[in-house]
């Protein structure tokens, strides 16, 4: 974890990096408070290809990434998202138009909670985790942070845009949330963004999610 603090300056310096932000995460498969000390994450936006194979080649900080003990890297283009995260839109370059997919595809929530929201955040969390870990479609998850308790986001692997409606939508739990969130003003800044994972390296929890079921 104490390369959350050193790479910074680094990754400030990195030409072709649009937008990132390093990020500390959670024991739960969405935004819990246990922090895992020993797994950090990464979110980055890139010029293009050519950018990021430079960083991978030349970096010290994918280089420590090598030596880790255990590390996972997914290639991802957007297919959409709203919102801002710190007063920014990371995609302002462009979505490209997409057409109905089949397979895997990722998604980031980001929201800052307001203060006085906190505590009524933090409660709806297990409900809502547990309907994660019962969800099929999920094929891996995790609950990521900028900031303890009050910046937090989760990054998540589905089968389909079919199994992401379904949990949204369907499940009691996350339903109810959804609509606390709009009419209780939970969130003073959120971002939410859909991807087509296109390639991936590595292992998360001893596997690729992503090995066995990414289609063309």
């Amino acid at each position: 974890m104490r390369y959350m603090a050193f790479d910074r300056p680094l990754l400030r310096r990195t030409a072709g990096l649009q937008f990132w932000r390093l990020l500390g995460t959670g024991r739960g498969r969405s935004m819990s408070l246990g922090a895992d000390l020993r797994r950090w994450a990464l979110f980055a936006v890139w010029d293009g290809e050519p950018a990021l194979e430079e960083f991978l080649a030349r970096s010290p900080v994918a280089a420590r990434w090598e030596e880790a003990e255990e590390s996972w890297h997914v290639r991802l283009v957007p297919l959409g998202s709203r919102g801002r995260w710190g007063g920014r839109d990371p995609f302002a370059a462009g979505i490209p138009v997409s057409k109905p997919r089949t397979g895997p595809v990722a998604v980031l929530t980001r929201a800052s909670i307001r203060p006085s929201r906190l505590v009524a955040f933090y409660r709806s969390v297990p409900d809502v985790d547990r309907e994660l870990r019962r969800e099929d479609g999920c094929l891996a998850s995790i609950g990521v942070g900028e900031w303890p308790l009050a910046r937090q986001a989760t990054f998540s692997l589905w089968d389909g845009d079919p199994a992401i409606a379904r949990f949204a939508y369907r499940t009691g739990a996350h339903r109810t949330v959804i609509g606390r969130v709009r009419t209780e003003r939970w969130y003073a800044e959120e971002l939410f963004a859909r991807f087509i994972p296109y390639a991936s390296r590595g292992t998360w929890d001893g596997h690729d999610p992503l090995r066995a079921r990414r289609t063309e």
